[in-house]
């Protein structure tokens, strides 16, 4: 078990599950989510945090019982043992950590592109998002103790600074905007549920830290369900506050800088710039948390041979991984459009947690879990895939091709590594042998 030598406390990991989902959640999802359930985004965004509720109850226990730093890995190994199909979504859900960590970095480049004054090329945006995270990796590599500092520091920041958006918002907008009259179908709100669910996802990331916790069996839980309590208080506030001073219409089209766009009206000129810092402040705190998670997740997964063995090496008070994984999301943050991944990671996380919350009934003599709970994550988890796949279907049918095959691309690459490792164990015997 790998140990940093500091202590994450209770607060510290709240602060980092806020500071991973206050990124591009509300920042980037935003808008997206209000394209499908306009100005009723806002009970969207209760529903997925009931759902994220229920799903971090069930992983909670899990990780009240097996405390590791691996996270869902841990837990997928627990509930389905050490084979090909708990490998392959571990795989996968490492790859699609990696993905939403490039959607926050491009998130905070274009946020910090929109901060310069005219002139100044569109590569900056590139920039930037590399930058942020090269920064973030310096910092991670110092270990938990200075990513926990760091996080508690901007996620203060950046709660005040959103916080008093919501307040003043609310208290300057207007009731018409959100009158039901203007909802859309209750449909439409069911459809943006997995959007509203993934804005909630970075909790996961506070199981990565159970290793650095003196009493993760007690501060485990009690630190998801409040960083999500506190999350859907905000998000709930500040979609309030967006779609109270903004047509659904022009939030929609306002996308990413959303935010941004509705402190016009509430703060007057300055309130872009306000916003755009306070984006650039949320989106480098989720990167610093997911960071930190990647790595511990890639150790876990090199432990148990499922990646190369270099990912799970030390280097300064981290692991290799985090080298690796940072090189990855520059790549993809560089040059990847990431708009269409962002949905096939929000349908990809539901299945993931579902398929964990199903492994998670083999195990509730173990984690002493309330089956009634832990039943009732995994309806709402597949209700709300259900709900997402009708829609889909019906908008870009071609994003549930590629969910399918990014589910048959871990599986291969699955099998890959356990035929590669296991010639390499058949060689080792061998040369032992002579």
């Amino acid at each position: 078990m790998h140990k940093s030598g500091q202590a994450v406390s209770f607060w510290s990991a709240v602060s980092m599950g806020i500071g991973a989902m206050v990124g591009a959640g509300i920042f980037a999802l935003l808008g997206q989510a209000g394209l499908i359930a306009g100005s009723a985004v806002w009970v969207s965004f209760i529903a997925g945090g009931i759902i994220a509720l229920l799903s971090g109850y069930s992983i909670g226990r899990l990780g009240a019982r097996f405390p590791s730093s691996g996270g869902l890995v841990e837990y997928l190994v627990q509930g389905y043992g050490e084979g090909v199909f708990s490998g392959a979504i571990s795989v996968m859900m490492y790859v699609s950590s990696l993905v939403s960590v490039s959607l926050v970095a491009r998130t905070f480049g274009s946020y910090a592109y929109e901060l310069l004054p005219s002139g100044f090329a569109h590569l900056w945006v590139e920039i930037f998002a590399a930058g942020i995270i090269l920064l973030f990796m310096v910092i991670n590599l110092g270990g938990s103790g200075n990513m926990a500092r760091v996080e508690n520091i901007i996620v203060l920041l950046k709660m005040l600074a959103l916080g008093f958006f919501a307040i003043v918002g609310i208290a300057t907008m207007d009731p018409e905007k959100l009158s039901p009259a203007q909802y859309p179908p209750v449909q439409s709100i069911l459809f943006s549920l997995a959007i509203t669910f993934f804005a909630y996802e970075g909790f996961r990331n506070i199981t990565n830290a159970a290793e650095d916790m003196e009493d993760p069996a007690k501060t485990l839980p009690r630190a998801i369900m409040a960083s999500i309590g506190l999350v859907m208080v905000l998000y709930v506030a500040v979609a309030l506050a967006v779609f109270g001073n903004l047509t659904a219409q022009e939030a929609i089209d306002a996308q990413d800088y959303a935010l941004a766009k509705a402190a016009l009206p509430v703060f007057g000129a300055a309130g872009f710039t306000i916003m755009a810092l306070a984006a650039l402040l949320s989106t480098s705190s989720a990167i610093n948390a997911s960071l930190y998670a990647a790595t511990n997740v890639t150790y876990q997964l090199a432990r148990l041979g499922e990646l190369p063995s270099a990912f799970g090496k030390p280097i300064a008070h981290s692991r290799q991984g985090l080298v690796f994984s940072s090189g990855a999301i520059i790549v993809m943050a560089v040059f990847f459009d990431l708009s269409s991944i962002a949905a096939i990671g929000a349908i990809s996380t539901l299945l993931i947690h579902l398929i964990v919350h199903v492994g998670h009934l083999r195990l509730l003599k173990k984690t002493k879990a309330s089956m009634v709970m832990v039943v009732m994550a995994i309806i709402v988890n597949l209700a709300a895939i259900v709900l997402s796949g009708i829609y889909l279907s019906k908008t870009k049918p071609d994003i549930l091709i590629w969910i399918v095959g990014f589910f048959a691309a871990a599986f291969v690459a699955e099998m890959a590594l356990r035929l590669i490792t296991g010639r390499i164990v058949v060689k080792r015997i061998h040369n032992h042998n002579s």
